[in-house]
């Protein structure tokens, strides 16, 4: 059978991949530690568990609009009035199945083949594929540990062409957790704005920032960057809903109105009873988010004390979301079990066959010196994997 060109150069998302193998070790009796998949342990707030029980109670389980509810429109754009102090009409809303799914969605409906699109890396696994999938060219421009993994105005400047059609920025970042400032945005802005460019700002982590750190989107940087922009973002991280698959973005009419048009084509509507389940999530108490905030805060500090008491590994203390990308580059191009540890992936397999530990090889984010661990997980199972991984690690010496 032959695949399609496009689907040739796409490979499987790596810490789905990883997720499956550990999964596969559970099953077979091997208790595995899993640092893998970036997934809240907290269940979804009551409140927004009734308000999908009462919809399906009520029968609202048929079709609704492509691109979302109105009630759940009118409370993604009070949520951006309250939060970020944006205004949008109804008409630069759109719903779909997960933030992933609007990420697809944009570029389907936005990139043509040969437009470049800029993405900083390290990076999300899925950004450079969801461009190749519209026939876009990835751009990636690399970022330094030393500057905290954020991009340069001027390397910015530096990578745009007159192919580029767009920037992709997620703050607070996936793998990296670094969080952009108000004054980091508003010198990239001056860079966008000046070459004409737009721009797609993943905030799926927008909440969970720690510290003193305070979460910025760049479309509040001003009225013209907001019109570049395309804000997305979603219900999983924040509220525990992973599963339930609703994510937003909020941007250009026309560009909207184009993913409503692929979104009826292909998906239709997102699921009707977890549309009213968020906006429940988006109306109701976050009473419940401080715990979560504070519990994650917890285990970010202790990981990282953790993780730099380890001989030969350094990992920057991140200002948001929830993992940790540490440079273990000092573990390469040594001989374990017959073998070289060349990279971040042999290095990714070693621990996971010799400590039951699954981590995410950080090549998979476009960075191969580091590995990316989610700290959604207790403390105790933190420190287990953690004394796996030393013990091994020492092995390497």
């Amino acid at each position: 059978m032959l695949l399609s060109e496009r689907i040739r150069g796409i490979k499987p998302s790596a810490t789905l991949a990883l997720n499956a193998k550990a999964l596969a070790m559970r099953a077979e009796g091997i208790d595995v530690v899993s640092f893998g998949v970036g997934e809240p342990d907290f269940d979804t707030p009551e409140h927004i568990r009734d308000a999908a029980i009462r919809a399906i109670e009520e029968g609202f389980t048929r079709y609704t609009a492509v691109g979302g509810i109105p009630e759940l429109k009118d409370a993604i754009i009070e949520k951006f009035r309250r939060d970020n102090d944006l205004a949008y009409e109804p008409e630069e809303i759109i719903v779909s199945c997960g933030g992933k799914h609007v990420l697809y969605n944009i570029a389907q409906a936005f990139v043509n083949p040969g437009d470049e699109v800029i993405i900083p890396a390290p990076y999300w696994v899925s950004y450079p594929p969801i461009v190749m999938l519209a026939g876009g060219s990835p751009v990636i421009v690399s970022t330094a540990e030393a500057d905290d993994f954020k991009l340069s105005p001027e390397s910015l400047e530096k990578a745009i062409t007159p192919l580029t059609k767009m920037l992709i920025l997620n703050s607070p970042s996936n793998p990296t957790g670094s969080c952009y400032t108000e004054s980091e945005l508003g010198a990239l802005a001056e860079v966008i704005l000046k070459h004409d460019i737009w721009v797609i700002s993943d905030e799926i982590y927008e909440k969970l920032v720690f510290g003193d750190t305070r979460f910025w989107s760049i479309a509040q940087v001003s009225d013209e960057m907001k019109s570049k922009t395309f804000v997305v973002n979603g219900l999983s991280k924040t509220y525990a809903m992973t599963g339930w698959r609703i994510g937003y973005v909020a941007g250009a009419r026309e560009v909207i109105g184009g993913m409503g048009k692929i979104q009826g084509q292909s998906t239709s509507n997102p699921n009707s009873i977890a549309q009213k389940a968020a906006v429940a999530a988006l109306r109701g108490s976050e009473d419940f988010l401080q715990a979560m905030i504070e519990a994650f805060d917890e285990r970010r500090k202790h990981l990282i004390e953790r993780l730099n008491a380890i001989s030969g590994i350094h990992c920057n203390l991140p200002g948001g979301a929830f993992y940790a990308f540490p440079n273990v580059s000092r573990y390469f191009n040594v001989k374990a079990d017959g073998k070289i540890i060349k990279d971040s992936t042999d290095l990714c397999e070693y621990l996971l066959n010799q400590a039951s530990v699954a981590l995410v090889p950080g090549i998979a984010f476009g960075d191969d010196g580091f590995i990316r661990l989610s700290y959604a997980t207790g403390l105790d199972r933190i420190d287990e994997g953690l004394d796996r991984m030393e013990a091994a690690l020492k092995r390497l010496a």
